[in-house]
C-alpha cells in the first residue's frame, strides 16, 4: 500500500529526534576536562599544603601570689591593663614585717657579742690552764716534800726511846704525817684534772663554734625577715596585661593565695595536627595563619617544634589500649607554631581564640 506523503513526513521527524546530537557530548566531554585541570592544579597548588581548625593561640600567663600575709595598703593595678617589668602592683602592709627585721637585727647584735666573749674566753683558756697544770705539778712536788719531811718526823718520834720525847710530839708528828699524805692525794687529783689542758681548750673552741654558729643562724633569721618585709611589695615580673583580678584595695591576703595573672605579649600557636599530617612537617617550615577573631588579619610564622606525644597521651586519664576491645582512633599531636610577623602593636591576641594555621612543607 503506497504511504502518501504526511505519513512520511511524520516518520522522517521521528528519525530525527531518536539520534541525539554531537554536540551535548562535546559540552560534557569539556566540562570534565575542565574539572580534571582545575583539580590537577588544585592538587599541584596544595599537595604541600596542611592545614588544621584544630588551633588557637597561646602563650605565657603569669600567676602572681603573695609570699607573705596581711593586709593591702596600695593597690595600683586594674582588670586588662598594661604593666611593664619592676612596676610596683600593690603594697601589704609592712610594719609587722619591719618590726620582725628590727628584732632579728638584735638577736644578730647579742649573737655576736656572744661569739666575742668565747672567743676572750678561748684566748684564756690557752694561757690559764697550761699554767694551771704547772701550778699543780709545783703543789705536787711541794706536796710531796712535805710529806717526806713529815714521814721523817713521824718515824723519829717513834723510834726514840718514850722518855726522850712526850706524847704531844709523837701525836703532832702523827697528825702531820696523815696531813702531809692528805695533801700529797689532794695535789694528785689537782693534777689529774689539771691535766685535761686539751680537752679543755677544745671545750672552749667548741663554745666558739657555737657562737659562731648562732651568728650565723642570727643572720639567717635576719634575711628571711628582711625578705619578708622586701615581699611586701609585690612587682611585675615581666612585661604584659593583667587578666583575672581578683584583690582589692584593703583585702586580707593569705601567703599562696592567686590574685591575678599577666599574660606576656610573646604569642604563639598550638595546632592541634592528625598523626597522619606530621609524615612530612619539619622545624622551620613556613607557615601562613588565619584569625577567626580578625578575618583581615594574616599572620606568617614557622613551625618550632613538634610535641613528643599526643594530646591524649599527656591527659589526666590517658587511654589503656590494652585493656578491653580496641579501636583505632586518629590521633592530634600539638605543634608550636612562632609568629615572626604580622602581629599588630595596637591589637593583642587574647590567649585560646580560634585560627587556622597552613603550613607549606618543604619536603
Amino acid at each position: 500500500m503506497p504511504n502518501d506523503g504526511k505519513s512520511g513526513g511524520k516518520n522522517g521527524e521521528a528519525a530525527d529526534r531518536k539520534k541525539p546530537g554531537k554536540k551535548p557530548l562535546i559540552i560534557l566531554g569539556l566540562v570534565v576536562l575542565v574539572i580534571a585541570i582545575a583539580a590537577l592544579i588544585w592538587w599541584l597548588l596544595t599537595r604541600n599544603q596542611i592545614s588544621t581548625d584544630d588551633a588557637y593561640t597561646d602563650g605565657n600567663a603569669i600567676t602572681m601570689a603573695p609570699k607573705v600575709s596581711g593586709y593591702v595598703t596600695k593597690l595600683n593595678i586594674n582588670d586588662n591593663v598594661y604593666v611593664h617589668k619592676g612596676d610596683l602592683l600593690l603594697e601589704i602592709d609592712p610594719r609587722d614585717y619591719a618590726a620582725q627585721v628590727d628584732q632579728a637585727r638584735a638577736q644578730l647584735g647579742l649573737a655576736k657579742a656572744q661569739l666575742l666573749s668565747a672567743q676572750a674566753q678561748l684566748d684564756i683558756a690557752r694561757v690559764q690552764y697550761p699554767a694551771q697544770y704547772e701550778q699543780a705539778r709545783a703543789q705536787i712536788e711541794t706536796a710531796n716534800a712535805n710529806y717526806a719531811k713529815a714521814q721523817a718526823d713521824y718515824e723519829r718520834q717513834h723510834a726514840v726511846d718514850p722518855r726522850a720525847t712526850t706524847q704531844q710530839n709523837v701525836d703532832t708528828a702523827t697528825a702531820q704525817q696523815r696531813s702531809s699524805h692528805a695533801d700529797v692525794m689532794s695535789a694528785k687529783a689537782q693534777l689529774k684534772t689539771a691535766s685535761l689542758v686539751p680537752q679543755q681548750i677544745r671545750q672552749a673552741v667548741a663554745a666558739v663554734e657555737a657562737r659562731r654558729e648562732q651568728v650565723a643562724q642570727a643572720e639567717a633569721q635576719l634575711e628571711t625577715a628582711q625578705l619578708n618585709l622586701a615581699w611586701c611589695d609585690l612587682r611585675s615580673p615581666s612585661d604584659g596585661w593583667i587578666t583575672r583580678r581578683n584583690v582589692q584595695f584593703g583585702s586580707f591576703l593569705q601567703a599562696g593565695t592567686s590574685l591575678f595573672s599577666i599574660v606576656t605579649p610573646q604569642v604563639w600557636i598550638t595546632a592541634n595536627f592528625k598523626e597522619s599530617q606530621l609524615a612530612r612537617m619539619r622545624p622551620g617550615d613556613k607557615v601562613k595563619i588565619t584569625v577567626d577573631a580578625y578575618p583581615n588579619l594574616e599572620l606568617h610564622g614557622h613551625v618550632d617544634s613538634v610535641q613528643l606525644g599526643s594530646g591524649s597521651r599527656f591527659s589526666a586519664f590517658p587511654a589503656e589500649n590494652a585493656t578491653g576491645n580496641f579501636v583505632k582512633i586518629v590521633q592530634r599531636v600539638p605543634v608550636k607554631i612562632v609568629v615572626d610577623d604580622g602581629l599588630p602593636n595596637n591589637q593583642p591576641l587574647p590567649l585560646g581564640i580560634s585560627v587556622v594555621p597552613t603550613v607549606y612543607l618543604r619536603h
